[in-house]
């Protein structure tokens, strides 16, 4: 039997303190424009929950969370949060019309937020603003022609051209765009514009920011790169920028795809996207891809039988400077019983990264290991695989929600993934893995220290 629960006009606004929870089957209805006031309250919608055409504020000295099962869309959502609070998602939300930033800040914590084609952001400012370095993105579409200084739902992209861009897709997230190596970054603001038309547009676009989201850059530095495929950037320079209202304007931009703002002594991702082992007649095949390289001078293979110290057994030279992906292989052909690997990789100016750290597999009985446990700043995951698979992990916190998901392409034999926990609280989490269609699954608890 559902249970409706009706918030009449009789009342301009309501108070609800602790939490909020719509559990299944119930129906929770905000009648006409009335106004929710949630005060260091948190919202559980496993059930259905109907914002009407009132306004849902989150307000109060302490943090918030959005969390449930079902869908939660607002009309209008005000953060209105003081002592820097803020309100966290623990699912994707909806919002029709305005998301309203008062006071106090929200995190995306790798959930979307769907504007559809008639929300907009409104109020945001330095110290009450969207943010979210785990991910997630703000999400409007809309139809553009010829638009003339459009900032589509004050996403803080502008845009003027005079080709008829028809249906553009906007998205909006606030992660560097970075590898996680320290060798390049951009600020903790992107977007990707989809437009339908996407030919000799002869575009300028304005990139604003906020100055918590340079991410240590330097404003008088800062330039347009994009990339069409996420992995590979192009330095586009800058027409303009002004570190004062803080935005980069670029002109000429004859097709977008993915942008950001960085500057050119700072490389976009010099990154391994594969590192494989696999083991074939008492040889051990190790094979590694990079997107795109940047002053990249060799690659040392190195072995281990404890993980601990180190032989360089085989070199091969880089690249160099290149916007494509390559693949490199090198054979261990005399292989001991119990082989560690990684590649480390050397730029011209002698500086080093190092993939993580890969078992053979060799003689490995167990296809899933996991390190360390307690973690700090990095875990590991040694995954022996039968087949090439996609694989995904996910981090759930104590409550069982979703915090974090990473993909990743894995092939036959030893594959080591590994994922950034250093912005993670600590505490107890459990971490899902699963490859090979879904078919093989482990979990298992994890302390970050």
């Amino acid at each position: 039997m559902k249970i409706k629960l009706i918030l009449l006009l009789l009342l301009s606004s309501y108070k609800i303190s602790a939490q909020l929870t719509i559990t299944p089957g119930a129906q929770f209805f905000i009648a006409g424009n009335t106004q929710l006031t949630l005060q260091n309250t948190n919202i559980i919608n496993d059930g259905t929950f109907t914002a009407g055409n009132g306004i849902t504020s989150f307000t109060g000295n302490a943090g918030s969370t959005i969390s449930g099962s079902q869908p939660v869309q607002f009309n209008d959502l005000e953060i209105s949060k003081t002592n820097n609070s803020i309100v966290r998602l623990q699912r994707a939300i909806a919002v029709q019309q305005r998301l309203l930033f008062t006071s106090g800040l929200l995190n995306i914590n790798g959930f979307d937020i769907d504007l559809g084609s008639t929300g907009h952001l409104e109020g945001e400012q330095e110290n009450s603003r969207v943010f979210g370095n785990l991910g997630g993105e703000v999400l409007f579409n809309t139809n553009l022609n010829a638009p003339n200084n459009a900032n589509p739902a004050n996403l803080g992209i502008i845009i003027t051209t005079g080709a008829n861009l028809g249906n553009v897709i906007i998205r909006r997230g606030h992660q560097s765009q970075v590898n996680g190596s320290a060798l390049g970054n951009s600020i903790q603001r992107y977007y990707d514009i989809i437009p339908a038309n996407n030919t000799n547009l002869n575009a300028t676009l304005q990139l604003n920011y906020f100055d918590g989201e340079l991410n240590t850059l330097s404003e008088n530095t800062l330039a347009f790169f994009e990339s069409q495929n996420n992995t590979n950037w192009a330095n586009l320079g800058f027409t303009s920028r002004d570190v004062t209202a803080n935005f980069v304007n670029k002109n000429g931009i004859n097709n977008f795809g993915r942008f950001t703002l960085s500057t050119s002594g700072n490389p976009l991702p010099v990154r391994f996207i594969l590192f494989n082992a696999q083991c074939a007649n008492n040889k051990v095949a190790i094979t590694w891809t990079t997107a795109q390289e940047q002053n990249a001078s060799r690659f040392d293979i190195e072995r281990s039988v404890d993980a601990a110290n180190w032989t360089v057994i085989g070199t091969k030279p880089a690249a160099g400077n290149t916007n494509a992906e390559h693949s490199y292989t090198f054979f261990d052909n005399n292989p001991s019983q119990n082989n560690f690997y990684r590649i480390a990789e050397y730029d011209l100016n002698g500086k080093v990264q190092y993939t993580g750290i890969l078992r053979s597999g060799c003689n490995e009985t167990d296809e899933f290991k996991l390190w360390p446990n307690p973690l700090h700043d990095k875990m590991f995951i040694n995954i022996v695989a039968a087949n090439a698979s996609k694989a995904t992990i996910k981090i759930f916190d104590s409550k069982g929600a979703l915090i974090k998901a990473q993909q990743a392409n894995i092939l036959r034999g030893s594959n080591q993934l590994n994922m950034d926990m250093a912005t993670l609280a600590n505490g107890i989490y459990s971490v899902l893995v699963e490859w090979n269609n879904g078919q093989v699954k482990k979990i298992i608890q994890v302390a970050k220290q």
